[in-house]
């Protein structure tokens, strides 16, 4: 089986129908979802629904548990705190419910998928490097998981030592576990402005990641077209 598995698509509809194409094209035949499917760019309504449509497996990301209520945005910078407050009078009532109820954690056959960390997944804590990935494997119980989160594409290996190595294409050995970052569909930061997101074959063992282009220009417009901060769209094209 061929797993499309994406994550931080940050309501950038033309970035995830470009990545759920380029999936279609690799002969995936289904996806996970690794949340924050909402906040930042300008169409929540629309990715919410298409992810609905995927009928497969979500967790839940930060973006998404905000904007699924009224709670207080003072700890979080302006930008996405703005966007935050209008996605929130985008939504529904019935979607705000369908995204609280989202899980954190989820074991999926034999591997496992959260948006942030294993150890703590309500704290939205950062995987980052080799130390932060540690707390993680502690509590990993599955050979391989998969998150989210950083936006920043990345394998961390846990075999005789903890290290990270180049977040390309890797064969999946008995014996270790893998803790990777799909990268971010809808708001890349590691300076590359195409949507990211992986492949893992479970037959065979490896996962691919890829990087698609998307209609940039179009999201940066609806960006501004709704009143979000023009930094929003401005950062899309730096990948930042």
């Amino acid at each position: 089986m061929r797993i499309a598995l994406f994550s931080d698509i940050h309501a950038n509809l033309e970035a995830l129908d470009a990545v759920l194409a380029d999936s279609a094209a690799q002969s995936c035949d289904s996806h996970i979802c690794l949340g924050d499917i909402v906040g930042y760019n300008a169409d929540p309504v629309a990715c919410i629904e298409r992810v609905q449509s995927l009928v497969c497996p979500i967790v839940k990301g930060n973006h998404d548990q905000d904007s699924s209520n009224d709670s207080s945005l003072d700890m979080m910078n302006s930008n996405a705190a703005e966007a935050i407050r209008w996605t929130r009078e985008q939504l529904s009532p019935e979607q705000r419910t369908w995204l609280a109820r989202l899980r954190l954690v989820r074991q999926i056959q034999d591997f496992t998928v959260v948006h942030s960390t294993l150890d703590q997944p309500t704290s939205w804590n950062y995987v980052t490097n080799k130390f932060d990935a540690m707390a993680s494997f502690s509590y990993q119980v599955t050979p391989v998981c998969f998150y989210g989160h950083t936006h920043v594409p990345r394998i961390f290996v846990s075999d005789k030592r903890v290290h990270e190595v180049p977040a390309e294409s890797i064969v999946i050995e008995a014996g270790s576990k893998y803790f990777l970052n799909t990268g971010a569909v809808g708001q890349p930061r590691d300076g590359d402005w195409r949507a990211s997101y992986c492949i893992y074959d479970t037959d065979r063992k490896t996962v691919h990641f890829r990087r698609v282009e998307y209609d940039i220009q179009t999201t940066q417009a609806k960006i501004i077209a709704a009143g979000l901060p023009e930094f929003l769209a401005e950062r899309l094209a730096h990948g930042r």
